[in-house]
């Protein structure tokens, strides 16, 4: 038995994903930069794509710019935005992906002056502590759409009226969120958007920045003028036709995915309730339908995954980024847990592909697991 319950670390590439990209593996190997025959048609696929992205977050296609990943979106969005302005102030959220936060420390190096947003006990970040902070004037605000640890949803919308009223930019890592909620680019008010696609059922190796165009960036790697002269390299054609194409059903199945999903985690975090000392984290915050993070209290949650591993189940203890680092989640420390609790994480992500026997399987494991040290103590 092998279960994957790590959708928030990656996804299982969706058939109809594969099915658009082989033709492009095996064929068709124009440059989307050739004048012929065989580049236009790499061309045409390419804005086929972009159009595809771009529907999902309710941006235009021109807005979308194709990248290695989501890290290098997350670097374009925030080393371009700041090199293309003199050095100020960066705020960041304390609960960012590592691609974002390294890159703010990376910053702060280079003479940027960056700062922290603090979060409630709830995972949600603090607006008015936001609001303060603006008053010392700042160029960007980091706060991303969905927690890739707790599942919780911030409110990039306020985020981002008062970083404008206050002149500065906002942008939000929209990479967990897209594909599991609404995700709506020119509602929300951002001025970038960073996605990946592997976060969706779509190919590694390939995401996106949705840039509001009034916005001046400095590309980060440079040769050739590709993407709008920001993003230098022949694009990675067939990831962001599968990128497009994961896309594209993201969009038009969410409602579908949205309801499996929630109704997957209902179930599983009333059955871990009914363990003694079980914490479920961010558990009043509105969250992303598929996740749940929690501790057992007495339990490691690097041991936990570890042991689950051997059984057969795929978790982690956090994000993937930093599950071999030995440090307790900066995440839960931002929300106010001491060491022993967050080392105590677990988080389980589920996929479309997940079912409710995967999670009574899981669920059966955990209580053999506990019983052992605590007697009789099962999940119904």
């Amino acid at each position: 038995m092998s279960i994957f319950l790590d959708h928030n670390a990656t996804t299982p590439l969706e058939p109809r994903v594969l099915d658009a990209m082989l033709p492009l593996l095996r064929g068709t190997h124009g440059n989307p930069a050739s004048v012929h025959r065989f580049g236009r048609e790499a061309r045409v696929a390419l804005d086929r794509a972009r159009a595809q992205v771009a529907a999902l977050v309710n941006a235009q296609p021109p807005q979308v710019m194709f990248t290695s990943g989501g890290t290098e979106a997350d670097n374009l969005a925030l080393r371009g935005a700041v090199h293309a302005a003199p050095r100020s102030r960066l705020l960041v959220s304390s609960i960012e992906h590592a691609a974002v936060q390294e890159t703010a420390d990376a910053l702060a190096k280079d003479g940027w002056a960056v700062e922290r947003i603090p979060v409630d006990s709830e995972c949600r970040v603090d607006l008015p502590a936001l609001e303060k902070l603006l008053d010392g004037g700042a160029r960007l605000v980091s706060v991303m759409l969905a927690n890739n640890e707790t599942g919780a949803i911030q409110d990039v919308c306020a985020a981002a009226g008062l970083a404008h009223a206050r002149g500065a930019l906002l942008h939000t890592d929209a990479i967990q969120a897209a594909g599991k909620m609404p995700v709506d680019f020119t509602a929300l008010g951002a001025d970038l958007m960073t996605l990946s696609a592997h976060k969706l059922n779509g190919p590694r190796g390939v995401g996106a920045l949705i840039r509001n165009r009034r916005v001046d960036l400095s590309p980060q790697i440079t040769g050739g003028g590709q993407e709008q002269g920001l993003r230098g390299g022949t694009e990675n054609l067939a990831g962001a036709v599968g990128f497009g194409v994961a896309a594209e059903l993201a969009r038009v199945e969410l409602n579908a995915r949205c309801r499996h999903l929630r109704a997957l985690r209902d179930h599983l975090e009333a059955q871990l309730k009914q363990l003694s000392g079980v914490r479920i984290f961010a558990a009043h915050a509105e969250r992303l339908p598929n996740t749940v993070q929690f501790a057992i209290d007495g339990y490691a949650g690097e041991w936990l995954v570890m042991e689950l591993d051997r059984r057969g189940f795929a978790v982690s203890s956090g994000s993937a980024c930093h599950s071999a680092s030995g440090r307790p989640s900066h995440v839960l420390l931002a929300m106010g847990c001491n060491d022993t609790v967050a080392r105590g994480a677990v988080r389980v992500s589920l996929g479309v592909e997940n079912s409710v026997d995967d999670l009574d399987a899981l669920l059966a494991t955990l209580g053999a697991i506990t019983a052992r040290r605590r007697g009789a103590v099962a999940f119904a």
